[in-house]
């Protein structure tokens, strides 16, 4: 029998209901996710999902949010999932292992659900996403044991077939006898494959693609250095500052930029993980060197404060910028 489209959405319920309902429907989908409006009244968002044979197929909608898996890898059993991510309207900002990577319309992200990871959207976003089971990417001779996420463009090449057929097969799902479903899901993993085989195939190890790697690489051996900065890095990986402000822009970043918000990324997650330390104590262990400034930057990043997170679990000696 074909499978029918199903929705769900948090409109109509309460502040609070709309949140769990939220974190429920993600979860039922594809792993445990906690989720944060950020400083929202609300949580306006809505799924339409079906499956394809074993591939699951969601058009999603929200407004301003943050999710974030934050399992250990030992749990890697429990999601045993790659999501494929087609970014059709707003920004979002993933981060993933110390990386972090901006996806604009037309952008499409594929990464492990597995491995802690957090997405956080400022603003209203809609994405076409294949939840897909790793055991068929594995009869096709892909390794997750060296996977990171990949961004890869969606507006041309394989990347677009790709996208179009997507968006073709949750169309006509509904329509699909099992054997037909079968069939599809199969090409449809194909087409998905091609873009991330090319993606690695053209990998050139001492081009601007892998000087951006060992960059980052670098970043996070070094991020609780204070004195961290463009001058440093440029010179452990021989390169000119120049190249390296050119490596970061393309991608809709600064090399600073980059920093501070990956040492806010590591704030939050030991202040939500409270570990008996104050929240000065939390942003100086991570380069900060000024109260202020990390409580200003945080919330303009987050859209919340730090004792915000840090409420209720110990006494907080960083004031609020306001």
């Amino acid at each position: 029998m074909p499978d029918t489209v199903h929705s769900l959405s948090t409109a109509g319920l309460g502040p609070k209901r709309q949140i769990q309902y939220w974190s429920d429907a993600l979860t039922d989908l594809c792993g445990q996710f906690s989720v944060d409006p950020l400083e929202a009244s609300t949580l306006e968002a809505r799924i339409n999902f079906t499956t394809v044979s074993k591939l699951k197929l969601c058009q999603i909608e929200a407004s301003q949010h943050r999710i974030a898996h934050t399992n250990s890898p030992s749990h890697n059993s429990e999601h045993p999932y790659v999501k494929i991510l087609f970014q059709t309207y707003g920004i979002s900002y993933f981060e993933q292992n110390g990386c972090q990577i901006q996806i604009r319309p037309g952008d499409c992200l594929a990464y492990d659900v597995s491995s802690p990871h957090t997405i956080i959207s400022p603003a209203l976003t809609r994405h076409e996403v294949v939840i897909v089971p790793k055991e068929l990417l594995r009869e096709r001779g892909f390794n997750f044991d060296k996977m990171s996420a990949c961004k890869l463009s969606a507006l041309t090449g394989t990347g677009r077939i790709a996208r179009d057929f997507v968006h073709a097969a949750f169309g006509e799902a509904a329509k699909l006898s099992a054997a037909g479903a079968a069939g599809v899901a199969e090409t449809l993993i194909d087409l998905l494959l091609l873009p991330l085989r090319e993606a690695d195939t053209t990998f050139d190890r001492s081009g601007p693609e892998a000087m951006y790697v060992r960059a980052q690489a670098f970043i996070r051996e070094h991020l609780r250095d204070p004195d961290l900065c463009i001058d440093q890095i440029s010179a452990s990986l021989g390169c000119t500052k120049r190249y390296l402000h050119m490596l970061f822009s393309e991608r809709g970043i600064t090399v600073s930029d980059y920093i501070w918000r990956a040492r806010l990324q590591h704030c939050r997650q030991e202040l939500e993980n409270y570990g008996g330390k104050t929240i000065t104590d939390v942003a100086f262990s991570w380069g900060f060197s000024s109260s202020s400034h990390f409580s200003r930057v945080f919330r303009k990043n987050f859209g919340v404060s730090p004792s915000t997170i840090h409420k209720g679990q110990g006494v907080s000696i960083v004031p609020d910028e306001t």
